[in-house]
């Protein structure tokens, strides 16, 4: 006996159900994955307590906007916070500020550079990266511009996290100091923004080979200060 139309097309929606449910659990178990093994690979190598941090000469703070919607933005000050506490620490002898520069009226690295300055940090220590449009790129250009590796990347954990299985990837040997995070409130955007930023980073590496916008000859850091002598 022949199958009925109708139960051809239960038969059908039945499949379609299925495949859709395959890529809804496929898309979970990927988020899932990449926002997991972030947290993995960074097991032992980021620190909260400046006391702990291995001596590493070259330090990387992310960059961010000191001022969102005319406020303050937080992120920014508690990174500047750390990297202030880092340095006066002994731990570093230099310090990458990298960001955004896509503009000559935004400027995230000159706005770092002169916080740190502001809380006694010397000028000549302090090397701006103007091309971090991404964490990907300031993490890349970190070696193969500005020849860090080691270095120690200085942000909250969740972008250290990121940076730290980027760094793995791509040879490098890194570690993290966590700035202060925002209050659940105030951070609820950018939380649920990292979780799709852990998906991009596993494709970059794991699938796009993906580079920085922008290379460039390679940059030569300060000579070693004093303190390090």
């Amino acid at each position: 006996m022949k199958p009925t139309a109708k139960t051809r097309c239960c038969r059908c929606l039945r499949r379609l159900c299925l495949a859709a449910w395959a890529v809804v659990l496929i898309f979970v178990a990927v988020v899932a994955y990449a926002n997991i093994t972030a947290i993995w690979t960074s097991r032992g190598r980021i620190f909260s307590e400046v006391s702990k941090v291995p001596p590493t000469k070259i330090g990387l703070v992310f960059g961010t906007s000191d001022r969102v919607a005319g406020r303050e933005n937080l992120y920014f000050r508690y990174r500047i916070e750390a990297a202030v506490e880092v340095w006066n620490a002994g731990k570093l002898e230099t310090l990458i500020v990298s960001g955004d520069h896509s503009s000559r009226y935004y400027n995230e690295p000159n706005k770092m550079k002169q916080a740190l300055i502001e809380r006694g940090l010397p000028a000549d220590r302090i090397v701006c990266d103007y091309a971090g449009l991404r964490t990907l790129d300031s993490v890349i250009r970190a070696k193969e511009i500005f020849g860090a590796d080691p270095i120690l990347f200085i942000s909250q954990r969740f972008q250290n996290e990121r940076a730290i299985y980027l760094a793995k990837a791509n040879g490098i040997e890194a570690y993290g100091f966590d700035a202060r995070d925002v209050n659940a409130y105030d951070g609820f955007k950018t939380n649920w923004r990292e979780v799709g930023a852990r998906v991009k980073m596993w494709l970059d590496v794991n699938f796009l080979n993906t580079r920085p916008r922008h290379l460039g000859d390679k940059f030569n850091m300060p000579e070693s200060s004093k303190r390090d002598r």
